[in-house]
């Protein structure tokens, strides 16, 4: 599965293409995003694919940077987390 982060600048805005196109439930992101929430999300609520790519998220992390390295950490911890299953930015 790929996600096009392109035009996506904020961090709720990445957080509502999360939910919208993983099949988050519909609690997620309600007036706040948070780190922790996708976390429990993928590891205990809805199951990725084997490999999830996300294309086109420079833009995003020139504009978040703080969050860029939060998810740069999630990805690292999903792979120690899920052996055989990757989150891959490309």
């Amino acid at each position: 599965m790929t996600l096009d982060l392109r035009g996506i600048t904020t961090k709720a805005a990445l957080h509502e293409l999360f939910k919208i196109q993983l099949g988050f439930p519909d609690w997620y992101g309600v007036g706040w995003a948070s780190w922790d929430a996708f976390w429990d999300c993928i590891i205990a609520i809805v199951e990725l694919p084997e490999q999830l790519v996300l294309v086109n998220w420079e833009e995003f992390a020139q504009a978040c940077p703080k969050d860029m390295g939060i998810l740069r950490q999630v990805i690292q911890d999903y792979e120690t987390e899920r052996p055989g299953k990757r989150i891959v930015l490309v």
